[in-house]
């Protein structure tokens, strides 16, 4: 079934086998879970909500929306589940699919990789020209982990980080190591990849975009002269919602509606004395 004939039936299988076409599931991590996590193949597609956590909230807000197929980029299920009680999160998100009939996909480290993914989305959204990946993979010349690429022109290092502020929506940003004081080439890597500056470092750019940094690794930044810079893992990543909106709008035509998370936000926020 193409977008051409989504005026037909739209199934729950049929959203699958485009997304596989697009960020194959095969192309997941071995420790990753990606694919329908909670629901039925073979059901009706009522509407897809889109949003980059499986919460309550989330799916509260895609039940008002009309919605009973939810795509996620982080599992539902990441660890296997030994016991499902709705004493827990897990537990109470599992029911509430259930008793809704919801159907929830996760696209995640497959997503991460593939072209046209979360990193592409990311460099785009940053401005960033001649990407290439950061860390490859065998699947295909474009395809692996962050990207690596130019801006248009230099820009200084304090007007980068009021830019990189301002295109992701995050004031607070955090920096490890000296923040370079002209800047050019960078690579960027969504989602938690502090453990990839030296990668960054060796292919020449001049810091690293990305979230969760450990202490260990702000370190290394430090004493390695190299600069990594953490944005938080939602801002790095809620780049890709809309980007999947559109190919997943464009898939199901005009008779399956198509809606984006518009309460969904990063779970952090400051406390300033």
């Amino acid at each position: 079934m193409t977008g051409g004939d989504m005026a037909e039936r739209l199934v729950v299988k049929d959203l699958l086998g485009f997304l596989d076409s697009y960020a194959p599931f095969a192309l997941a991590e071995n420790w990753d879970n990606v694919g329908l996590m909670v629901g039925d193949a073979a059901a009706e597609v009522s509407g897809v909500f889109i949003g980059l956590d499986a919460t309550l909230d989330l799916f509260a807000e895609a039940r008002a929306a009309g919605c009973n197929t939810i795509i996620n980029h982080h599992p539902l299920l990441f660890h296997p589940p030994k016991q499902i009680l709705t004493s827990t999160v897990q537990g109470r998100l599992i029911r509430e699919a259930l008793l809704a009939d919801l159907h929830v996909i996760a696209c995640h480290t497959n997503l991460d990789v593939v072209p046209g993914g979360v990193n592409d989305a990311l460099a785009s959204r940053l401005g960033l020209l001649d990407t290439v990946p950061l860390i490859g993979r065998d699947c295909a010349e474009d395809c692996g982990f962050g990207r690596l690429g130019v801006l248009a022109e230099a820009m200084a290092g304090q007007a980068f980080m009021a830019h990189l502020a301002a295109v992701l929506e995050q004031p607070d940003i955090l920096v490890a190591g000296r923040l370079p004081e002209s800047i050019e080439r960078l690579a960027v890597c969504g989602g938690s990849c502090g453990d990839f500056g030296p990668q960054a470092q060796a292919a020449g750019a001049q810091l690293l975009i990305t979230s969760e940094v450990k202490h260990s690794q702000a370190r290394w930044a430090e004493d390695a002269g190299f600069c990594l810079v953490d944005c938080g893992h939602f801002a790095t990543e809620n780049v890709v919602v809309p980007l999947l909106y559109e190919k997943i709008a464009d898939f199901c035509g005009a008779g399956t509606p198509v809606k984006v998370a518009s309460r969904q936000h990063g779970p952090f926020y400051s406390l300033r004395a």
